[in-house]
This record gives structure tokens, sequence and C-alpha cells, in this order.
């Protein structure tokens, strides 16, 4: 059976395909800049943190744009949006602190002004120049001395500056204006509606708590120092062959995000101190032991980091040596990592560790453990050939992590009674 060939001329006789046209769409990169936010939460929250600010200025651009409300305040509604931009900060409990310092601040000084400018008039002539200057001397003299203590520095530094310059206005703005009283009045009030709806922005809409920040970083160390310890075991214990092979494993980094830690901390308790009761944090919580449980993290991270030095080759133990005791090692490395968890996980799910039946016993073996390690039959001749000198320091290292354990044990267990947490089920 013969076949038969159909001979297509080329363009003729065939419909064009026609190309589907790609469609651009102008908000692409602001859908895939919105996906990548929402993956990262610290980033959505600067997304979240940037919408209000913008809200907040708009609402208090209100009293310019509206003429029913600029009839009522006039050019002071210049004050109300200097309080946003200067107040709104990124956690809700650093917008309460500078709110209320400014509020605090601007009641003092301009009170403490009139009340100059008053006296100041009522003297009249030349003398009243000369009041004014020494009233200006004397309370920002003062008010700048103050800022240098540290507690005041601290908490009431930013109220502290605010009394200064609202002190030197009013007064010194006495002298030309003759109501001087209604004057720090109004601008009292713009001050107060942009510091109310400051408040109002970050504490009901969508509000970024320092406390939970404060929560969540304080665990995350408890999980750092965990694979710090592990890495280290892994880089420790491994072949010499292997170590040609592969690149250490970094255990060191989180150790040093850990020992920088400290102003972060001080910062966050400062604010979440101002924080109202919201969430799983009620009034009076002991935000103060966090500043202690994170000193004691950052000493464990010490003892951690120094453990640096025994992968000196100086210093390092011979093959055979650190193969004889891998196997009870990586199991004192495993029960120090687990233990670190654990007190991290009581934290987040505030409730009791229940230190006196699992953590304590444990820690308990893991001491007898590392004294079994150092014992002549595993190291006496080693250590006249110095060769066991890396691996004794290795145990005594271990020793100290131990005791420091136990202290961070207590810490985390006072901090249960104190803030409340629930039984362990």
């Amino acid at each position: 059976m013969g076949s038969t060939v159909i001979v297509i001329p080329d363009g003729e006789g065939v419909a064009p395909i026609k190309e589907k046209k790609k469609v651009y769409i102008p908000c692409q990169p602001i859908v895939s800049f919105f996906r990548e936010k929402k993956s990262n939460k610290h980033g959505m929250k600067k997304v979240i943190h940037s919408i209000k600010v913008g809200v907040a200025l708009v609402l208090v651009s209100l009293l310019y744009l509206l003429d029913p409300l600029y009839k009522q305040v006039g050019e002071n509604a210049m004050w109300a949006i200097m309080t946003v931009v200067v107040i709104f900060e990124f956690f809700a409990g650093a917008t309460l602190s500078k709110g209320l310092n400014r509020g605090i601040g601007t009641i003092l000084g301009g009170g403490l002004g009139c009340l100059a400018a008053a006296f100041a008039q009522a003297v009249g002539g030349i003398g009243r120049a000369i009041v004014v200057g020494i009233a200006v001397f004397i309370f920002g003299a003062a008010a700048t001395y103050s800022r240098q203590v540290p507690n005041i520095k601290k908490k009431y530094d930013y109220g502290a500056l605010i009394f200064i310059l609202t002190f030197n206005l009013v007064v010194v703005s006495g002298l030309r204006a003759e109501q001087v009283m209604e004057v720090a009045r109004d601008r009292l009030s713009t001050i107060f509606i942009g510091f109310a709806i400051c408040i109002f922005i970050s504490l009901l809409v969508f509000p970024i708590w320092a406390s939970d920040e404060l929560h969540d970083s304080l665990i995350s160390r408890f999980e750092d120092l965990a694979l710090s310890l592990e890495g280290f075991s892994k880089e420790y214990f491994e072949n010499v062959n292997d170590k040609e092979k592969k690149s250490s494993v970094n255990f060191c980094s989180n150790c040093k995000s850990v020992l920088h830690s400290k102003a972060k901390d001080e910062s966050l308790v400062n604010f979440a101190r101002w924080e109202p009761w919201h969430g799983k944090f009620g009034f009076s919580y002991p935000w103060r032991k966090y500043l202690k449980i994170g000193e004691d993290l950052r000493d464990l991270a010490t003892t951690i980091l120094s453990l640096k030095g025994c992968l000196k080759p100086s210093y390092q133990s011979s093959e055979a040596l650190r193969q004889s005791v891998k196997e009870p090692c990586e199991a004192i490395v495993s029960s120090l990592a687990w233990t670190l968890r654990e007190l991290g996980e009581s934290i987040r799910k505030m409730r009791k560790c229940g230190s006196k039946e699992t953590i304590v016993p444990k820690l308990k073996s893991v001491r007898l453990e590392l004294s079994h390690i150092l014992t002549p039959s595993t190291l006496g001749t080693n250590l006249e050939n110095a060769d066991g000198l890396g691996l004794a320091c290795l145990v005594c290292s271990l020793m100290e992590m131990v005791e420091k354990m136990e202290e961070l044990t207590k810490e985390v267990e006072q901090l249960g009674e104190l803030g409340g947490f629930h039984e362990n089920s």
C-alpha cells in the first residue's frame, strides 16, 4: 500500500500563530516585596511600623488641612506634627516612654517657665531681663546636670531635654509676649493631640511589643548556645582526614551574637516596663530577671568560646586519645545541649522547668561522668607526654559549664516563680 505525501507550501494555507503578549504588571515589584517581607517576621514588622507612622502623620496633618480644625489651633498645629515625628518609635513601649517623658517635660518646663516669666514681668524694667537670665541659668544647669545621673539618663533623659527646651522657649518668649499663659496652653493642647494620635496607633493598631521581642530574643540564645556546643563537639572529634575535606563547623558566631546582646537587653527591658498588660505579660512582670539570665548566658558563651583554644594543633590531643573519650564526651555535650533547650523551652511556653525532677539530676550525672574521664587510667601516661593536656583543658571547661548551667537553672526557676509560670503537665 503506497503512502501519499501532501506538500504544504511555506506561508500558504496556514493561519499565523498569534504570540501571547506578556502583560507587565506595574505593581509586581511591590507584590514581590511584600511576599519577601511576609516570610521575614522582623522585616514585616518594619513595614507595619512604617505604614503606622505614615497614617499618624496623615491624621495629624488634618489640623492644617481642615479649615475648622485649623481655626481652632492655628499655627500651633506645628507642635502636634513635631510630636508625632519625634516620639513615634518602633516598639509600643518606646513610644509610650518617650511620649510620657515629653508630656512631663513639657508640663514642668511650661509651668515653671510661665511662673518665671510672670515674676519677671512683675519686676519690670531692666530687672526683668536679669530675672529671666538667672532663671535660665539655674534651671538649665540643674536639668543638664540631672541628665548625667545614670538612673535619670537611662529612663528620663528625653524628658529632661524637653524640660530644658520648653522652659527656655516659654520664659524667653514671655519677655515679648503679653499672653504667655495662653500661648503655653495652646501649645500644650496640640502636643497632647499629637501624643494621643501616637499612642492610639502604636498601642491599638498592630502593636509591636518590646516585651515580645525581648522574650523571643532570650529564648533564641538558649538554642544558639546549644548549637554552638554541638558544633564544637563535631569539630573536635572528627577525623583529621575529614577536616581536610570539609570546612570546619563555625560554632563561634552564635556565641559572639550572645556576647553582644547586653545593650539590646537593657534597652528592651526599659521599654517593656512601660508597656501595659497585654497577652501573657501582666503588670509587675519580672523583666529584671531577663537581664540576670542574659548575663548568665553571656558568661556561658564566654566559656564555650574559650573551647576554641582546644582546637589549636599545639593544644590538641592525639587522634587515639580523642577517639577513646569520644563517646562519653559526646554524651556529655548532648546532655548540656538538652539542658539549654529545656530551659529555653520552659521560658517560651512559660511553664516551670521542673529542675529538681529532671535538670538537676542530669547535671549531677554529667559532673560524675566528667570526673570519670579525668582518671589516671585515662590520662596518667598521657599527661607525662603532655598529650592529655588538651583533653584535661576540655574537661575542665565542661566542668565550668556545668556549674554555670546550675546557676542558670536557678535563675530560670526563680523567673517561673515570680512570673507565675504554670506547672509542667
